[in-house]
């Protein structure tokens, strides 16, 4: 017993190599999920061509967030196996399964060469990639935390938390290395399948690393000592004790970590290119800068949490994430696209139509024409990332738009119009209608000139350091909370649902809320709600375990 706790309880020899391996492994694992993520837009032209605009997006993102809709059954498959089998052998296969995912998307034809199936291949690779990654997370954590000196389990995973960030810092190097090479409009054509491809030299050196590292010396411990457990399933989801402990983690710590990293990280990226028209190569270098100088702070934090404790830490990421983004988003709206926040304060934007004509425009079948004026008339305010509030005349009237004081008759009768009449129609009311909102001061893209880059680039980082002070310790608090039998499996299911699910489907909810209202900030009331919650259920429920015993 005493050998084997001094393994667990002390640095042992080659420590640095294990966080090093873990960590380094996992920015693979990570590589993937921003790639597709940086690259939405381009998603979308190629595989998703046969919908509207709109609904293309929207699926694109749905497609993005596949992935992280199957990681908590990931999470319970390969959390079982790592209970059973071993830390290390079952992110071995996670990773190969991820890897492997990853480069066919490079390869995939799309929507004009193969049609629907084209889509359905490209969600069935991401399901893969979900599942696997559901399963990387927990081992790695569990992995360098039970190898970890017990006043250090805070700094030493924190280090893990960093390749979430190295992961799309790497993503966005590599896109705008490859921008460079072959310039925007072979970028548009092929060259993001480039960055994909790439992927597998991360998935060899990723590989070659892991396959160097042994066991845990906790999974050993149990393993000789015959405590490992047969039923891990059971034990964690099966029986209430544990149960309650799963349901707070998930409550109190994971939901509100995981919707303020995917605003900090992933949000804030939409954003600057869909909603502010900011050129996509300066967006990635601007969200780049901003992390790199927010990426240390994963490592602060995660020490700071092993002299103060977890739950501190984490909570008041959540609160002033809660009590900050929407000024912080209106202040980004003000230094990136300085034209586009002054042309909405000095001219709002309003359409006036009945509410029976206007519609919610997803329409996964791509049979919806959405003809009616309303629908016209919001729809080329979405595509041109302009906010707008929709209001219903006090009497029956056609819909029109109001630019400031000036009235624009919205496009009529549509619905009879054959397909190719309504398209005619539609393109020519909408090129006089970009006409009307450029004459108001609405750009039609961001200006690099009058953009306040600085900032810009300090507004991003307040976003990151925000996303330091939840993920830093996320991984020793949940390490913490449960016992080593059925670690893997008990923390890998709470993270997952709060990363998989909350966090994954919400720039997709966020960006469908705001296509719904026209409020280009509405979205944000997503992740506030939530981190909000959380930080109610954390303070009052959930125990601080910094320090607690993980030995089996």
């Amino acid at each position: 017993m005493a050998a084997a706790g001094a393994g667990a309880g002390s640095a042992p020899k080659g420590t640095a190599m294990v966080v090093a391996g873990a960590s380094v492994g996992t920015v693979f694992e990570w590589y993937d999920f921003y790639l597709y993520g940086s690259l939405a837009s381009f998603i979308t032209t190629h595989f998703f061509s046969g919908v509207n605009e709109v609904t293309g997006y929207i699926f694109a993102l749905l497609a993005f967030a596949a992935g992280f809709a199957v990681r908590p059954f990931g999470a319970i498959v390969f959390g079982r196996l790592g209970d059973l089998w071993g830390r290390k052998n079952t992110f071995l296969v996670t990773m190969l399964l991820m890897g492997s995912s990853t480069f066919v998307v490079g390869l995939l034809p799309s929507y004009e060469t193969i049609g629907v199936a084209a889509p359905v291949l490209l969600i069935t690779l991401r399901l893969v990639q979900g599942l696997a990654l559901g399963g990387e997370y927990g081992g790695a954590a569990t992995y360098v935390a039970e190898h970890a000196p017990p006043g250090k389990r805070g700094l030493y995973t924190s280090w893990i938390q960093t390749t979430a960030t190295a992961g799309l810092f790497l993503s966005l190097v590599v896109i705008l290395i490859v921008r460079g090479q072959v310039g925007e409009d072979a970028f548009k054509a092929w060259g993001w399948r480039v960055p994909f491809l790439v992927s597998i030299l991360l998935l060899g050196a990723s590989l070659w690393i892991r396959l160097r590292l042994g066991e845990s010396p906790v999974f050993r411990q149990m393993v000789a000592e015959g405590k490992a457990s047969k039923k891990p399933l059971a034990e964690s989801f099966g029986q209430w004790p544990n149960l309650k402990v799963v349901l707070l983690a998930l409550l109190g710590l994971t939901a509100g970590q995981a919707v303020v990293w995917y605003t900090g990280q992933f949000y804030a990226l939409f954003f600057l290119e869909k909603t502010l028209k900011v050129d996509g190569a300066l967006a990635n270098t601007l969200i780049a800068i901003g992390l790199a100088l927010g990426t240390p702070f994963f490592v602060v934090f995660g020490w700071l949490s092993d002299r103060i404790g977890r739950k501190p830490v984490i909570l008041a990421g959540c609160v002033l994430a809660a009590l900050t983004y929407f000024p912080i988003f209106k202040a980004l709206t003000e230094a990136a696209n300085p034209d586009l926040a002054h042309a909405a304060a000095r001219a709002p934007v309003m359409v006036v139509a009945h509410p029976s004509e206007c519609h919610f425009q997803f329409d996964p079948v791509g049979k919806q024409a959405f003809t009616s004026a309303c629908d016209v008339a919001k729809g080329a305010l979405a595509n041109a990332g302009v906010g707008y509030v929709n209001v219903s005349p006090k009497d029956p009237a056609p819909t029109v738009i109001r630019i400031g004081e000036k009235t624009i008759p919205a496009l009529q009768g549509g619905e009879a119009m054959s397909s190719a009449e309504f398209k005619a129609a539609r393109d020519a009311w909408t090129k006089g209608f970009a006409a009307e909102l450029k004459a108001a001061g609405y750009p039609a893209k961001a200006d690099p000139a009058k953009m306040n880059k600085p900032l810009v680039v300090g507004l991003l980082f307040l976003l990151v350091l925000y996303v330091t002070m939840v993920y830093g310790p996320i991984a020793a608090a949940l390490v913490e909370m449960f016992p080593a039998r059925i670690r893997y499996t008990s923390m890998s299911l709470p993270y997952h649902l709060g990363n998989g699910w909350l966090g994954g489907f919400l720039p997709t909810t966020a960006f469908a809320m705001v296509a719904a209202t026209g409020n280009i900030y509405y979205g944000l009331w997503y992740p506030i709600v939530v981190a909000a919650f959380t930080a109610v259920v954390g303070v009052f429920f959930v125990k601080e375990m910094r320090g607690n015993a993980i030995e089996a």
